[in-house]
């Protein structure tokens, strides 16, 4: 049973490489375009019903399976001001924890120097 399932799933794989190279395309199912790119499930769904990306419906090991261009998704994404602001928001808020990481470090070296003076009165 293990080796019908694992030859199953590498028929799949394989399928999956071949499309790739006919398309020059990268085609992955809707699980790895939302790990890779952040864009939920929903907004993929709701992408390839509107026909704003390509998408096929393919066998896959656990039933049809829809594949997504993982390009197509990332130039969408792209023109998206609401995934474009969560984006600079993560960026700030990145970039505010090094600002603050700074400013404790001078708090503390400050600190030291000033337990350093009283030591020595």
């Amino acid at each position: 049973m293990a080796t019908d399932w694992d030859g199953r799933l590498e028929a799949w794989r394989d399928e999956l490489d071949l499309l790739a190279r006919l398309d020059d395309a990268h085609w992955v199912p809707l699980a790895v375009a939302e790990a890779e790119t952040g864009v939920s499930r929903s907004a993929l769904r709701s992408w390839y019903r509107n026909r704003e990306i390509p998408s096929r419906l393919v066998d896959g090991p656990n039933g049809p399976q829809r594949l997504v261009p993982l390009t197509a998704v990332v130039e969408r994404a792209g023109k998206s001001p609401r995934l474009q602001r969560r984006a600079e928001r993560e960026i700030g808020v990145e970039a505010q924890m090094v600002l603050l990481q700074r400013r404790v470090d001078q708090l503390e070296l400050r600190l030291a120097a000033l337990e350093g003076n009283r030591r020595s009165e």
